[in-house]
Parts: C-alpha cells; structure tokens; sequence
C-alpha cells in the first residue's frame, strides 16, 4: 500500500518545494496529490493559461521520486467564467442561486459549464498526460459536497424532462407508473413535467425518487466525459475520484464503473460529530472515532470500486474545520486509521493536507506540518506506518464471512418517504455492520445481484426494490440470511405491487409483509435481554416466531436459514438477531470487547483498540 500526502505548491513559496518534497520521501510517502483546485492559477484570463508554476512543481515532487495524483480542477471554477455564465449556478431546493466565493459553484445540468470543464481537463491532460511524474488522475473534487448533487435550476429541469421521456417513452405511461391520478397531478405532455422541490406539500414519492435517478445520472454522466478526455491523453495510468463519508446523494457504484480505482475521504472524528451517533459515543470515541465509521466505509467502497480497487485519498491527520467541534485524536489514532485501512485492502492512504494553510476558509484544518512548516504530530505517525507496512508486506486476500446488501435507490426512498422520523437504508445497513463487525467478522458489502458465492452469512438490512438477479443469488446461496424491515415491498417505480411484496421474495421467506407500521421511540418492544422500537412490519405466513416482545409484538421470525426482521434493526435485538444467525453459519457467538475490532486478511489477524484505556482481551 503506498502512503501519500494532499500538497497544493501554489499556496506556498517556490524555494519551499523541494525541502517539502524531500521531508515527504524521508518521511515514506510515495504519491503526493495536487491539482484539483488550481484553474484561477492555471488559466487566469480566459483562454491564457500560465503552466510555469505547475511545470516546475511537477518536475520538483517527480525529482524526488514522489508519484504525482493530478487533480483536474472543475470543483472551482474562477470568478472570470461564473460572470460570463451566471446561469451556470445550481439553485438550491428552495430555488436560491448559489454564488461564487467558496467551491462547488455549478450544475451538472448545465451544458456550457460542462463544455468548460471538458475544455480545461483537456487543457491539463494535453499538458501532462505523458509526462513521468503523473502516476494517475482524480476527476474534480468530493461531487456533491456540501448538497451539490441536486439542482433545481432551468437547466437540470430541461434535461430531467428528456430523461423521463427517455426511460418512461409515453407520458401515459409516466402517469400510470407513478400514479399520478391521485390528486389529480396527471400531466398531458413531458414539457409539462417540473422538478420536485416548490410544491405546496409533499411531492410524490414517485416523482422524487425519478429526480434522485436523474440527479445520479447527471454527475455519472459529467465524471464520465472528464475520464474519457483523461484516458486518451493519459492512456495506462489510473483514473479515480474521492467519494465522501455517509454520502448517497448519488450513487457510487454507476459512479466507480467509470473508474480504475474508487477513493474516498476518511474523517472519523468529523463524522462522529457531525451524524447521527449518541451522546455516549461521542462522549466515549470524541477523540477516536466510532470503531466502525471508517472501516464501513473501506468496505462500502470496495464494493462499489471496480475490480475492487480502492483508497483513500484524504485521512483526517489532526483537527479538522468543518464539524460542530473539531478535536484533534489521541497519540496512536493516525497509524491506527492507516494500518485498519490497509487491513482492508486499500492501495493508498493519502493525509490531507502536508502543510495547514494559515487563510481562508480551512486555516484550522490540521496537516502532517503546522502552518509555520515545522512536523505536527500526525508526522511521526505517518512514518510509523510507512515502517509497519514495510515489515508487513502483502498480507494476503482476506476470506469470506459475511455479505451485506445496500443500494442507493433503498436509500433515496428512505428518504423520500421514511414512515418514520429518522428512518434510513443507510443507518440500516451501518447498524447491521457493526453488529457483525462486533463478532469479529470480515464484511463485504455488495449491491443487489453480485455473486454470494462463498459467503456463510448474507444481510439484506433493508432493500424495499428487489431485483430478480437478487433473489437468484439468495435462492442458490447456502449461507444463513437474514432480511430487514421493508426489503421487497414496492416496485421499481415505488409504488406497492399488487402482490404486495416480490414473489419470489414471499417464497423465500414463506410468507409476506401485509402491513408496515412506525412507532415512535417511546413505544419501545421488549424481550428476553433485548429491545427496540421505531419500525414494525407485520407478517404473515409459515415462519416461526423467534423475537416476541412482552407486549406481544413479534419482531423476528425463523423459516429455514432465513431470518426475518420486522422491526427496526438496532441495538441488542439486532445483536441477538445476528447472533443466532452467526452461530448458524458456523461463528462463534461471543462478541469483541467494547471498542475492540477484527480483520482478517490472509494468514494475518488484525486487532484495532478504539478505547481510550485499557481492555482485557480473555
């Protein structure tokens, strides 16, 4: 696994480089990232483009034996090109334009930015896509940052409507597929159809859940254009993007087709802050991370990466900037994040940034040097880790224990329509995760349809569309599976099939859903050591009740080597859940300690102590 480090020369005084350069290679870095947020230095007139400053700061990184992760710079385009296109601005869901003066400043929708973009990668990839210190390429910077994907302007309008007309042919068809009788929203010709976002009351799901596709759509469709100008000019070197964490705003699997390698942006402590864990956790990790944050997402990302290749192109190396609080993490936790991430499989761990910039919006964001260029502590980190993994070497494949499912579109409806506050496919999967994680099982998480051979343990958390190369899978699999709340019971288009769950979903499980219910969490279910509260899907049919609470409610039935969930998948009855289902398939059923996590990879076993003190391990 090659160690590397975000650098950005521009913001820094020439004679300065080749000792950063130097101090990178000494500290075992091998790449170095730069680029991706350069176009005002590179073109800073229109159409006059000064490549003096980014030659030589190449020449300096590739002399001292640093591969080079060229950046193309589309996530910032200059003031010049937002005033000569002022409609180029994505507007917000309430129809507010967003203006220039920080970054992510455009539409996917709009056709003369992406002629721009098209335009300056060109630029870039003619000028370096054969020179010898670019070892690969990243496609602009975190789509969807700071709620990016989405556009409600008259150009992502456009060109939803020719997307309709494209998937639904007729708008007959549309009106049927969504049900657009009700309420009397039934439109007479594709040119009538508007976005989703100004209506008085909730749109229809239907009508949402088309805009999340398109939405998706559009980014897949701008990152592709950038890959293909970069594989013919650069042709042999690797193309990758830095996805984010608990990001779905569009989906990463059409995404990383287009790609070599899959990249994304690890900041534990942030994300602990600033999603949806418990005070307690918070309290308990502040200065760690929750033990699965990153790791989910290694393994969400692999699945979705092409061949399985990924990175990960930005790890949080001190304080950060952008969260409600912004610790910086104990002594330890920088090597630690680097070495689970190579337990991992990943092929990169890149610190961001190599030197905290003392202006602008991220001055309190913390590198591997302090502003006044002297090591912070994440330095001697860094090299640790190089050591580690020296004397590590190749650790070998890691076996096959458990399967998870997730896919955006189960995300996206969860989303549109929860039937519950704070209900999610996404929180749904994380849950089950770190329930299998806390028996010391290796984790794979796959999209519906990707082969289960081999794995003794299969978790549909909740998949409301279910596809039939799914359902094949499922059926010629030998593992112990278990399916969450709300897995099979709408259509492609969201609608409840007159079936009322997929049929060959009904046969798995000997039986169907025939009513789905929210409950709020002071109705909480009890059982035997276990509770839980949020969802409850009623079922009917020949399984037997496993999970019945005191009150009388049954949330988990047993049909074979399938195991049903019915209500929301939380705490210790999620634990006990998959605990019988683990012992099933042939796991042990004694969980890690608190804080404790497991990969196995080859021969090698890894243990990573998430704990602030000290853990005895019997």
């Amino acid at each position: 696994m090659h160690l590397g480090v975000c650098y950005y020369p521009e913001h820094w005084p020439e004679d300065r480089w080749p000792e950063d350069a130097r101090l990178m290679r000494e500290t075992g870095l091998t790449r170095v990232r730069i680029g991706e947020f350069a176009w005002s230095r590179i073109e800073p007139e229109p159409g006059v483009f000064d490549w003096g400053w980014l030659d030589r700061a190449l020449d300096v990184l590739h002399g001292a034996g640093l591969g080079v992760i060229m950046g193309t710079p589309t996530a910032t385009p200059p003031k010049w090109l937002s005033d000569r296109m002022p409609d180029m601005f994505a507007l917000t869901r309430d129809g507010r334009p967003r203006g220039f003066g920080s970054r992510r400043h455009y539409c996917f929708s709009h056709q003369g930015y992406r002629e721009e973009a098209a335009r300056i990668t060109r630029a870039v990839a003619e000028r370096y896509g054969e020179h010898p210190g670019v070892a690969a390429w990243q496609t602009d910077n975190e789509y969807g940052c700071h709620d990016t994907v989405q556009s409600f302007s008259a150009s992502a309008r456009d060109a939803f409507r020719v997307w309709l007309e494209r998937r639904y042919k007729s708008v007959q068809a549309l009106n049927e597929a969504w049900g657009n009788v009700f309420w009397s929203m039934e439109y007479r010709s594709f040119g009538e159809i508007e976005l989703p976002n100004l209506t008085v009351t909730e749109a229809n799901p239907a009508h949402w859940l088309a805009f999340r596709r398109f939405s998706s759509g559009q980014v897949v469709s701008f990152n592709r254009a950038q890959v293909e100008i970069l594989r013919e000019h650069s042709p042999g070197r690797d193309i990758t993007h830095n996805a984010m964490g608990f990001y779905t705003g569009y989906d990463h699997h059409d995404l990383a087709a287009d790609l070599d390698v899959l990249g994304w942006d690890s900041y534990p402590l942030g994300f602990l802050e600033m999603f949806r864990f418990s005070e307690g956790e918070k309290r308990r990790y502040a200065r760690q991370g929750h033990p699965d944050i990153a790791a989910f997402h290694h393994d969400l990302y692999r699945g979705c990466a092409r061949g399985g290749r990924w990175s990960v192109l930005e790890q949080q190396p001190g304080p950060v900037n952008w969260a409600r609080y912004n610790p910086a993490p104990l002594p330890g936790m920088v090597k630690l994040w680097t070495l689970e991430a190579f337990a991992h499989g990943a092929e990169l761990v890149s610190y961001f940034r190599w030197r905290q910039f003392p202006k602008a919006q991220e001055q309190m964001h913390a590198g591997l040097l302090r502003p006044d260029g002297e090591p912070a502590p994440a330095l001697s980190e860094a090299r640790e880790a190089s050591a580690e993994l020296a004397r590590l070497g190749d650790a070998g494949k890691a076996p096959k224990h458990a399967a998870l499912i997730f896919s955006y579109d189960s995300e996206w409806m969860t989303q549109i329509q929860p039937q519950g506050e704070g209900r999610s496919a996404l929180w749904a999967a994380f849950s089950c995760y770190s329930a299998l994680r806390r028996l010391g099982l290796n984790v794979d998480i796959v999209a519906p349809g990707v082969s289960l051979d081999g794995y003794m343990l299969v978790i549909v958390p909740c998949l409301p569309i279910v596809t039939d190369a799914l359902m094949d899978e499922l059926a010629a699999s030998d593992a112990q599976i278990v399916i969450g709340p709300r897995t099979g019971t709408r259509d492609d288009d969201f609608a409840i099939p007159d079936s009322l769950n997929h049929s060959a979903l009904q046969e798995l499980i000997g039986g169907k859903i025939v009513r789905s219910e929210s409950l709020s969490d002071r109705l909480v279910m009890e059982g035997d050591g276990w509770e839980t509260s949020g969802w409850l899907d009623h079922y009917e049919g020949s399984a037997k009740p496993e999970f019945v609470a005191r009150s009388g409610e049954i949330t988990g039935y047993h049909h074979g080597r399938v195991r049903l969930c019915c209500a929301w998948p939380q705490g210790r009855f999620l634990e006990a859940l998959i605990q019988h289902a683990a012992v099933d398939a042939g796991f042990g059923s004694e969980p890690l300690p608190e804080g404790i996590r497991r990969r196995t990879r080859g021969t090698a076993v890894f243990e990573f102590d998430y704990n602030a003190g000290e853990v005895r391990l019997v």
